[in-house]
This record gives structure tokens, sequence and C-alpha cells, in this order.
């Protein structure tokens, strides 16, 4: 009787201790939806079949509550952080209002995949997703412009990081790629006991350190062969206190050696919505410059 007592502790004990580690996740409750809608922005959730990931898909769109009619508009795509949702960047960020100057922001769902094409869970192809059955969806069901000079991403954190890798290996859908603070350094982190869960989620995703599919999608090895002529104009920004400040600094150093057309933009704070949205203002003023638009109220064309 004590040995099952010991052991059933035991294995209590280790549960618990699993669960404290970074990569072991609980459901968290659910929590308010509660978007910020600026004046004259409308809100839309629609939810589509995806046929790369065989199952329905939510996404957001913010978009000016006037429309011209017969007019189309360029196209943001909003990609949240690690273990986040489509809801993340209505309730959290302060985009909102740029959708009232003509654009048309959409906010899909990423879950924790990186916004890429699992290596080893093959099911999981959330780059197709993304690129092929989400652009389709908007372009058909929205008055989005189409061609790359219409269309930009944005993300943070993790989707920071699919906001770089697509740019670089996916030039053609997009003429801007905004990312703060990006987790560009994920490929290439090293094993450890304390992170063996985060660990075991990349390799799934990105596949074993120094395979092809790893290096396939690690920035820091993809923009040593992308062409700067063509590659989107990227908008990069970091924390002064955070720990993706150093690996954004190497990378972006790297863009000015390769001659890429790039800023890279420092702000005090760490990885959050406080430090995002302290960002966002010269992040768009950045992208609007960028980006091909039709006139409209209270848009100037370029």
């Amino acid at each position: 009787m004590k040995t099952f007592s010991v052991a059933r502790c035991l294995l209590v004990a280790w549960g618990l201790a699993a669960l404290a580690l970074p990569g072991c996740r609980v459901s968290a409750p659910t929590l308010l939806d509660h978007p910020r809608l600026a004046p004259g922005v409308t809100m839309q959730d629609v939810s589509f079949f995806s046929k790369s990931l065989q199952r329905q898909m939510p996404y957001r769109v913010f978009l000016p509550a006037k429309l011209v009619p017969g007019q189309k508009l360029p196209v943001v795509y909003l990609l949240h952080g690690g273990g986040g949702s489509f809801r993340n960047w209505s309730n959290y960020s302060d985009v909102s209002p740029y959708a009232a100057q003509g654009l048309i922001l959409v906010m899909p769902d990423g879950g924790s995949s990186y916004y890429m094409n699992a290596a080893e869970k093959t099911e999981d192809k959330y780059e197709d997703y993304l690129v092929s059955d989400l652009i389709g969806d908007v372009e058909a069901r929205f008055p989005a412009a189409t061609g790359r000079e219409c269309r930009a991403i944005v993300g943070v954190s993790m989707g920071g990081f699919a906001a770089v890798t697509l740019a670089l290996t996916r030039p053609e859908l997009f003429s801007f790629g905004g990312a703060l603070s990006p987790a560009i350094d994920v490929p290439s982190r090293r094993f450890t006991l304390r992170r063996w869960g985060q660990y075991l989620r990349f390799r799934n995703i990105f596949g074993p350190r120094g395979s092809r599919t790893r290096l396939a999608s690690d920035p820091f090895v993809l923009v040593q062969s992308a062409n700067p002529g063509v590659t989107p104009y990227l908008y990069l920004t970091a924390g002064d206190r955070e720990a993706l400040l150093a690996p954004n600094r190497r990378f972006a150093a790297i863009l000015s050696e390769r001659h890429f057309n790039y800023e890279f933009h420092t702000k005090p704070g760490g990885h959050d919505w406080n430090e995002w949205n302290a960002q966002l203002p010269g992040c768009f003023e950045s992208l609007l410059h960028h980006l091909k638009r039709t006139s409209a109220p209270g848009l100037k064309a370029n």
C-alpha cells in the first residue's frame, strides 16, 4: 500500500514538473473576445474549408465601413504569435484604425505552427494554407486587390518569423514584410534539457537539426541566397529588453551586408503587445509607402 502511495505521489510530482517546463501546455481558460474596433471600421469573422489542412479554418477581417463600389483594396495579412489565435491582433493591438485608411486587414489562425508546412507531421501544411487557400478565399470573398504590389504580411514573434521567411521564399506574393520581435533564430536553437518540449515541437515543424527541411526554413540560411532585388521590403523591430534583440541585430547586419531594402528599429520594452503597439505606427507608415493603393476617401494614391 505504501509502495502504491509513493508511486502515485511520484507520478503526480513528475506530472506537475512536466507541466512547469516550457513546451508542456495545459488548456488555457477561454478569454472574452474584445476586439478593438476603430470608428469607420467593420469586422467580419469567416470560416472556410482549407484544402491544405483538410478542415475548417477561421479568420478575422477588418475593413472600411464604407466601400466604394468596384474599388479593390490592398490587403495586409497579420500573423499572431505562438499559442495565439486569429483574435489576438484585434483584441490586443491598435491596428484597426489602419483599415479606415483603405486597407483590408486579415488575421488568420496559425496555432503554434510557425506558418510552415510541418516536416514530420506532414498533414499540417500551414504554409500552403496561408499562401494558397487563405489568399484565394480572401480575394474571392472581399474587394481585395490582387498581385504582390497590393499585399503585405506583418507578424509578431512566431508570426514575425513567418513574415520574414515568406518574404525570402515567396517574394512573388508580397511587396512588404513586417516583423515585430520575430523569433528569427528558432530553427537554429540548440537542444537543452530545460527546453526539451520546445525542442520536440521545433523538430516536428522544421525537422532534425541540420536536415534539408530545417535549413530550408532558417532565415539565417535563406538570406544568404535570396535575391535582394526581388525580396519584399523588410521592416524589423525588437524591444531593448528582450532576448530576441541579439539575433535580430545579427540578422539585420546580414541584410545590410547583402544590400537588402530594409529597416531595423528598437524601442524600450520587452516581448509583448506594449512594445509591438509602440512599433505599429512606424511599421504602417513604411507599409503604406510601399503598397500600391488606389484613390479612395481618406487614402492617397501612390
